[in-house]
């Protein structure tokens, strides 16, 4: 095939900086040119961008060096909001903008600066509309360009119809970049695929980027759909057969790939790739190394195919045996059970037909001693002890020493095979592990100058760090009261495209988060629509978590329209610490600040501060009589709920699994109801958004039916009032129990941490949180068992008894229970992994049908029993103990039954805590 495009590796270095017209059309210009410039001037105005090449092309460089000047002054203003009706026309004069500019600008590294703003690319058709205004543009100039835009991934993935003509009009293949492979894939797929790749000079350097790329281009890693010739997998395989594309770069370039990992979506176009290409056994064997790598630590699907490679080699005898052992060594540390019993059975396998390799390959069979799964070391152990005659005295020796690492239930058969004592010597007390117990900090002081302030703003992550955004907008609020006009200076400069402006006037509902107090503080928000959300009170579509998001709504409002003026001196609702608490003698001495300067708290700062307020230990009682002693409606109100004669609460029940007259309820999802304490003095005294918390009718949350966002500021709603917060949580973690969704344990952290009694919602919430489709929900949920333990206020068989009722109805699945359980002792908390087991099984086990999945559950408690020395008698557990048949449920009843049995006698139970 005929290349028209010359193939470097790199760009040519940049051209120098012209002295002269910069390769623009020369001349001086005049009253032609001021004319043209003027005309073009215009068309930008007017958002005219397809008129910009046309006018630019008669301009001189005189005239086009005065034009930009004009166009930089154009983009302040609009870069300042000064031309921001009607509403689409920013948008159209920024197009215009990005064509003029780069018809204007004389070098490569200007026009790059230029073209690759974020306050000016709006369209990918702008791209094109700018390739032409480069016209009359060096082939070594726009290479230059192109090189430097490439570079940007944001920039090359909207400007390819720009880059793309650069690079043919230069005769340069520029860089393969992420950005612009994106974009190439995005443009080149079509029905005719295969043929637009073979055309396509840059297919061979292209694809190989795109193969090799973290995460693949979007149309290449589609799956197979209604259209196979868009499918990219066969279109590449198309062209290896035809040479276009070398077969040995593509395999190197996917296996590379493979091997590197990352999560499987983002390997399933290499893994395609390389099964649709077949390799030969020459082939696989050139790269046995790749292969055990993949093997060993790539997802589970992936690793599956490496196993098979490797399988087929060693059944054909060309897997020597140093990359099996060192394959076996590393499967058989997965977790994955169907990759463990087939590497088992592999060694087996080639040991039956070749003993002489067991002296290499029994030791790595050993890793399968420590595995979880009790039926994989008893596998590991019944291998060894078949070959162990194969082996000399030291390699025996080491066997019989990794075989300490099994299960108690293993150990007495190790120790008749290698003839040794494999038990721990004399009983020591058991010592229980705990994480340590968190210590609440004090959180930062507000930032100190305008300068820090902004810095904040601009960082930003505020809607997911609620102490970051506590401070930030404390400390927006004390400075706008200070100096409102340098505030407003300041913001400007750093947010110089406000796109959120438009977002935050136009909105009718939702919240921008901390930007509403910038739109609110500058100027641009409609005053109706202030009063109306700030006075808003819950709608009929209230869910718990809407109500939650809701407070913080309110409390916005109201700041972005008292933000900058005397009613708002600074928030009284800050917390004091990082679980958003405040300390109460701290508030007390925030409303007797305002008392002597003369302002009344705003109704959504007070009643926030009010619900975060610590009401434990001596300093509240102190603090409540201090409260009333201001004199203040503010005072007495905080008095009260320091006394508890304002209290909020909740309490949880759950409709029956049957008809209800109206709506066929099944799932737990569809029958959680949370039942609000009804408080008067809540629902006249705080609020609109927040008088659900006193239980009026007209407020009470309803199930929430979508997925909730904003999850973070949550919990320093309510971090006085543990249990209603939990109750709060309920209907987001049943969704992640019960569904598919995840990310709901995210306020589990800052729940166990909170202030308040521990009852049957804390104790639901993490139930549900251990039954969570997502593992990293799990792991949150148990962090924070572990942590209420630590505390001292975790009531253990109140969560076993919810875990029972759970398992029994369907809602939290045994083998999710059983990976979280597992993960909680395995950092040495057996006994407390007991303790709620214990609660859970009697009524699980009584269940007439077998609960699919308790095997799992019960190899844990048999671990944690086995561990801690716990005894006793656990109701159903002998009866499925002397049931018939080797399943799983039946192996690991009677494991656990005999540990329980061997435990009566051992050393008490120690508890120890790391130290931070």
């Amino acid at each position: 095939m005929t290349r028209s495009v010359q193939t470097l590796t790199c760009l040519p270095p940049p051209a120098p900086e012209p002295t002269g017209s910069g390769g623009l059309r020369g001349g001086t210009g005049g009253a032609k040119g001021g004319a043209g410039v003027e005309e073009l001037l215009a068309a930008v105005r007017e958002g005219r961008a397809a008129a910009v090449p046309g006018l630019l092309e008669p301009l001189d460089a005189a005239a086009r060096e005065a034009a930009l000047t004009r166009l930089r002054a154009l983009r302040a203003e609009v870069r300042a909001g000064k031309r921001a009706t009607p509403p689409h026309l920013p948008d159209l004069i920024r197009s215009a903008l990005y064509v003029a500019g780069a018809g204007c600008l004389p070098t490569a590294a200007a026009a790059a600066s230029w073209l690759g703003a974020r306050d000016l690319l709006i369209r990918e058709e702008d791209g094109a509309l700018a390739l032409r205004a480069l016209g009359d543009r060096g082939p070594e100039w726009a290479a230059d360009l192109a090189g430097r835009l490439a570079g940007r991934r944001a920039v090359a993935e909207n400007s390819y119809a720009l880059l793309h003509g650069l690079v043919v009009r230069s005769g340069y293949t520029v860089p393969p970049t992420d950005g612009y492979v994106a974009a190439w894939t995005r443009h080149i797929t079509d029905d005719r695929l295969v043929e637009r790749l073979r055309e396509d000079p840059q297919t061979p350097v292209l694809v190989a980027h795109a193969l090799a790329m973290a995460e693949p281009p979007e149309r290449p890693a589609r799956a197979l759909g209604r259209r196979p010739q868009r499918y990219w997998p066969t279109a590449l395989r198309a062209l290896v057969e035809e040479g276009v594309l070398d077969r040995a770069r593509v395999l190197d370039v996917c296996v590379s790939r493979l091997l590197r990992g990352g999560p499987v979506r983002n390997l399933r176009l290499a893994l395609e790739m390389v099964r649709l290409l077949e390799p030969d056994a020459e082939e696989l064997r050139e790269r046995i190394p790749d292969w055990v790598g993949i093997a060993s630590d790539a997802p589970s699907l992936v690793a599956g195919y490496a196993q098979d490679v490797l399988t087929g080699l060693a059944s054909a005898g060309a897997l020597p045996v140093g990359a099996l052992a060192e394959m076996t060594a590393g499967v058989l540390f997965r977790t994955e059970k169907k990759l463990v019993r087939a590497q088992l059975a592999l060694v087996g396998k080639v040991l039956a037909e070749e003993p002489g390799a067991a002296g290499e390959l029994l030791p790595a069979v050993t890793e399968a001693f420590g595995s979880e799964d009790t039926d994989v070391q008893e596998r590991a152990l019944k291998l060894v002890g078949r070959h162990l005659p194969s082996v000399d005295a030291e390699v025996r020796g080491g066997l019989a020493e990794a075989a300490g690492l099994l299960s108690p239930m293993h150990r007495r058969a190790a120790g008749e095979l290698f003839g040794a004592d494999l038990g721990q010597g004399a009983a020591l007390p058991y010592e229980e592990i705990l994480p340590p117990v968190p210590e609440a900090q004090r959180l930062a002081p507000p930032a100190t100058t305008v300068e820090e302030l902004v810095a904040q703003l601009v960082a930003g992550r505020l809607s997911e760090e609620p102490a970051a955004f506590e401070r930030a907008l404390d400390g927006l609020v004390r400075h706008a009261h200070r100096d409102r006009a340098a505030v407003v200076e300041a913001v400007r400069e750093a947010f110089p495209r406000p796109r959120w402006e438009q977002e935050v006037h136009s909105s009718t509902h939702g919240t921008p988060g901390i930007h509403v107090v910038l739109a609110g503080l500058s100027g641009l928000l409609d005053p109706a629509l202030v009063a109306f959300r700030r006075t808003r009170g819950p709608g009929s579509d209230l869910c718990l978590h809407r109500a939650l998001s809701g407070v913080l709504d309110a409390r916005l409002w109201e700041a972005a329209e008292l933000v900058g003026t005397d009613a708002l001196p600074f928030l009284l609702a800050t917390p004091t610490w990082s679980t958003g608490a405040i300390d109460p003698r701290v508030l007390v001495e925030r409303l007797r600040e305002y008392r002597d300067a003369g302002v009344e708290p705003a109704p959504a700062d007070l009643a926030q501060a009010l619900l975060r307020v610590g009401r434990a230990g001596p300093s509240a009682g102190r603090a409540a009589g201090e409260a009333a002693a201001l004199g203040t409606p503010a005072g007495r109100r905080l008095a009260a709920r320091l006394r508890g004669e304002v209290a909020v609460g909740a309490t949880v029940r759950f409709l029956p699994r049957d008809e209800d007259g109206t709506t066929k309820r099944w799932g737990l999802i569809d029958r959680t109801v949370v039942d609000l304490d009804g408080h008067p003095a809540v629902r006249a005294e705080f609020p609109p958004a927040f008088r659900w918390l006193g239980g009026a009718p007209e407020a009470t949350p309803r199930r929430c039916d979508h997925r909730g966002e904003g999850r973070a500021q949550w919990a320093p709603v309510l971090p006085a009032d543990r249990e209603l917060l939990a109750a709060c949580l309920l209907p987001a973690l049943v969704q992640c129990a019960e569904g598919d969704a995840r990310g709901a344990t995210e306020p589990l952290t800052a729940l166990v941490e909170a202030d308040g009694p521990v009852g049957r919602a804390v104790s639901l919430a993490l139930a549900l949180g251990l039954g969570c489709v997502d593992a990293d929900d799990r792991l949150r949920a148990v962090d924070g068992v572990l942590v209420l333990a630590a505390r001292g206020e975790l009531n253990a068989r109140r969560l076993g008894t919810e875990l029972a009722w759970l398992v029994a109805k369907g809602s939290v699945k045994p083998n999710r229970l059983a990976d979280a359980a597992r993960t909680a002792a395995a950092t040495g908390a057996y006994h407390t992994v007991w303790t709620v087991l214990e609660a859970m099984l009697p009524e699980v086990l009584s269940s007439e049908k077998p609960v699919r999945g308790l095997g799992e559950v019960l190899a844990v408690a048999a671990d944690c029993v086995e561990r801690c020395g716990a005894g006793g008698v656990v109701a159903g557990l002998g009866a499925l103990a002397s049931g018939r048949g080797s399943s799983q449920l039946v192996v690991q009843a009677g494991r656990l039954l005999g540990a329980l049995r061997q435990g009566v006698d051992q050393p008490p139970t120690e508890t120890v805590r790391i130290d931070p």
